[in-house]
């Protein structure tokens, strides 16, 4: 992993900004792409701190910029939906652990390479005295499903988050917004917190459908594989142009596919896949929410399937079939033919479209 890297945006007098997502999913990693580019053009210094997938997707996009090795929280999931939430209970000592350890590298970094501005995408341990510390989320009420744990998880996260000198919030301030209460609780945190609007490192134009069927595979193991299998076994019998791309990205095996009708991709950059999404019909995906701001920004035709366990996805999947933006099918008993009769049946309304100005204004704040 190169660390020394010269940044041929550096601007003599440019402020240094540490970009760094939780590696919880691609996700985080894929909404800071326009930050850092927005970032960029405005004159910073951009270092980015990654590992594994996350710095193989980042280092794509930015090849030229400094990447400095930071562990990740390295979830275990489980295979049950049902003992998700006690699986995550068993790994919080681990958390809290590598939470310690990173405010500990931060704070030696920060030295080393002069950083002025820390944004940490949802890493709980990137705040310190000697650097303004911005914490970005679109999760400010957590759900866990149950309202004791719900506001035992709000306290944490707010505990956390106040130490911070800001919160950015990635959704719109106003009712057209696209995570609901998740980004708008009855509480807010102590410090400021100012909405960025919806991000998504894609641009909407009009192209040809070419693709009937586009399924996009994302998130933690062993459910990632687990939906994989279930659509492969369920398209084969198809006669239509489809497409599945697996979120791996830099995995060295391709998939092998007898299905002249299916496309498989390990992964695409963000220019592709943006092709893709806009020359396919109809998409299947995950209802994370990075993933939500790109359909969003795409007026994509989503089936949303949320991970099981995960209660933000399974809140998200519900929220947005509410706003009929989309619609919901459920990974356990999934039938393609069900969830296509389903986004067939559904008067589908445009998504909330994005505040662009938000995020340069955000980022303008921090040259002051």
């Amino acid at each position: 992993m190169p660390t020394n890297t010269p940044n041929v945006n550096k601007l003599n007098t440019a402020k240094t900004v540490l970009v760094a997502p939780l590696d919880w999913g691609l996700g985080h990693a894929t909404r800071c792409i326009p930050i850092v580019k927005d970032l960029l053009l405005q004159g910073f210094e951009v270092l980015i701190a990654a590992d594994g997938k996350i710095y193989d997707l980042l280092y794509l996009e930015f090849p030229q910029l400094t990447f400095l090795p930071l562990q990740g929280y390295k979830i275990g999931y489980s295979y049950k939906k049902n003992s998700f939430f006690y699986k995550m209970l068993l790994q919080i000592p681990k958390i809290y652990k590598i939470i310690k350890h990173e405010n500990r590298w931060l704070n030696k970094v920060i030295k080393e390479h002069k950083i002025d501005i820390i944004l940490s995408d949802n890493r709980f341990g990137l705040y310190s005295k000697n650097a303004t510390c911005i914490f970005i989320t679109h999760q400010l009420n957590i759900k866990t499903g149950n309202r004791f744990s719900e506001k035992i998880a709000q306290k944490i996260n707010y505990a956390y988050i106040n130490k911070y000198k800001e919160c950015w919030v990635i959704d719109d301030a106003t009712e057209n917004n696209l995570a609901g209460s998740l980004s708008h609780p009855k509480k807010m945190p102590a410090i400021p917190v100012h909405y960025i609007s919806a991000l998504s490192r894609f641009n909407y134009f009009k192209a040809e459908k070419t693709n009937d069927l586009l399924m996009v595979l994302s998130g933690p193991e062993p459910q990632r594989t687990i939906f994989e299998k279930i659509l492969i076994a369920q398209v084969k019998d198809l006669k239509i142009k489809m497409i599945l791309i697996r979120g791996l990205p830099n995995e060295p095996e391709q998939l092998i596919n007898e299905n002249k009708n299916l496309v498989i991709l390990n992964h695409c950059n963000a220019h592709a896949l943006n092709k893709i999404i806009l020359a396919s019909e109809i998409t299947i995906s995950r209802s994370g929410y990075t993933s939500v701001m790109d359909y969003a920004i795409l007026q994509t035709k989503v089936i949303y399937v949320p991970t099981p366990g995960q209660t933000e996805q399974e809140y998200l999947a519900a929220y947005l079939s509410e706003k009929n933006y989309g619609v919901t099918v459920l990974q356990e008993g999934f039938n393609i033919n069900t969830a296509f009769d389903a986004i067939a049946n559904i008067n589908l309304v445009p998504y909330p479209s994005f505040n662009e100005l938000a995020l340069k204004e955000a980022i303008r704040s921090l040259l002051l």
